[in-house]
């Protein structure tokens, strides 16, 4: 009896998010969406419309990006939302005058502050999908899960998030709510996170890689070309094609201001890899030998 490979019968098209929003496995990240001037704004405004219109479930923002204008920017190109639109942000992480110009900010009555301003800029009464930045170091993570999930009781919260977390973090958090997705940075050649994924894969969570695509040293460049040319598709379309066949709980969160990049993207999911070429690939992600 042989065993299912990834490239059997090719990875799953959707994957469902707390149980309640199925999705196709190919989201959009939308930190690259200018909010101004006004040109640029329009042509943002035009990608994110272009991206529920290709079929695009899920839609990753957070206040930190331009400190709330990119939700509101969403919430102007897509409010009223279509049904199965997910549109998910990220709290816990403030504006500040010091020289990093931001800071950890995720006690309870902060996250609160923060949520119900989230609330008002995506123009809506729950947010599907509310993630947690960063943990915050100076605050117990119980309190800082526990505080979401008040909110989740009081229907402000959909399902909870996490976002760079590690294995006993997620664990941590777990105990004392529901966790449906984690955040994390993860790629084909930057797998550091690779623990995380098995936990999530493991209890069925959604895992949002951000920089799905990476770049390579030009010998390995040059093999993904390869790679990437006996599928007819670009070197960013294997490396996403590759984390749907890596495992059924990524959903990679690819990110763009360009229409035709953003068509590419969401064109990566209909690519197949073979085994052999999936061993290819993860010869070029094990570390190069001394």
């Amino acid at each position: 009896m042989t065993s299912r490979t990834p490239a059997d019968d090719g990875p799953a098209r959707t994957f469902s998010i707390g149980g309640e929003f199925v999705v196709p496995r190919i989201g959009f990240g939308a930190m690259r969406l200018p909010a101004g001037p006004p040109a640029e704004r329009d042509g943002a405004i035009a990608v994110a419309r272009r991206a529920v219109a290709l079929g695009v479930g899920l839609i990753d923002t957070a206040h930190l990006y331009g400190w709330g204008a990119n939700e509101e920017l969403l919430a102007e190109a897509l409010h009223p939302y279509p049904d199965g639109l997910l549109v998910t942000t990220k709290v816990g992480v403030v504006r500040t005058e010091g020289p990093e110009g931001w800071a950890h900010d995720a006690g309870p009555s902060s996250l609160r502050v923060q949520v119900e301003r989230g609330l008002r800029r995506l123009r809506t009464e729950r947010i599907g999908l509310l993630q947690l930045h960063r943990v915050d170091p100076k605050v117990p993570v119980a309190e800082q899960v526990g505080a979401l999930h008040e909110l989740r009781l009081e229907g402000k919260i959909g399902h909870i998030g996490l976002s760079e977390v590690t294995v006993e973090q997620l664990a941590e958090a777990r105990r004392t709510a529901e966790i449906a997705s984690v955040q994390n940075r993860y790629n084909l050649m930057d797998r550091g996170y690779e623990p995380v994924l098995e936990a999530c894969e493991a209890a069925g969570i959604a895992f949002l890689p951000w920089r799905p695509v990476a770049a390579a040293t030009p010998g390995r460049a040059a093999e993904l070309a390869a790679v990437a040319a006996e599928l007819g598709a670009t070197t960013p379309q294997l490396l996403l094609a590759w984390l749907l066949a890596r495992s059924p709980v990524l959903v990679p969160i690819p990110g763009t201001a360009s229409l035709a990049h953003l068509a590419q993207n969401v064109a990566a999911a209909g690519f197949r890899l073979s085994r052999a070429q999936l061993d290819r690939l993860e010869a070029l992600a094990a570390p190069a030998e001394a």
